[in-house]
């Protein structure tokens, strides 16, 4: 995180389950793994203790929800003004309720998806992040159908 007054701190998470592993497939370690080695020829900063960060910026600092929020809504901006149908307002919030949606629709285990968005509640992961789609749900009438 990033404050105007402390600057950069680590805020750690709100509940315990907030911390956990995440499983990632082998394409995505790969794609890290190609990140990474660029990034070790910089000299990084420490942060309450921690430092190698993976995604940092050109002042090799690490990239906060604030600078993803602006070139998220800079984009928007830009696609909005050449483009008839506008996109709405994109934040990296949306996209956990995307993600979470994505997986629901893939038929994810309820209680695993719940662990992988580090709710302490069933409800949150089902109630508020996941959200149906009409097209969706046509496609679960068909498949059930058959």
């Amino acid at each position: 995180m990033r404050n105007k007054e402390v600057g950069y701190y680590i805020e750690i998470p709100k509940t315990k389950s907030g911390t956990r592993y995440i499983p990632m497939s082998d394409k995505t370690c790969k794609a890290f793994k190609r990140v990474m080695p660029r990034n070790q020829k910089v000299n990084y900063i420490e942060i309450d203790g921690y430092s190698n960060f993976l995604f940092i910026n050109e002042k090799v600092y690490p990239m906060t929800n604030a600078y993803y929020t602006g070139a998220f809504s800079n984009l928007t901006k830009k696609y909005n003004k050449y483009q008839e149908n506008e996109l709405p307002k994109i934040t990296p919030h949306i996209l956990r309720h995307t993600f979470c949606t994505r997986l629901t629709n893939k038929n994810m285990n309820p209680k695993s998806l719940q662990y992988i968005m580090g709710h302490s509640n069933i409800n949150i992961t089902l109630n508020l992040y996941t959200h149906a789609s009409i097209d969706g749900i046509k496609e679960e009438m068909r498949s059930l159908m058959i």
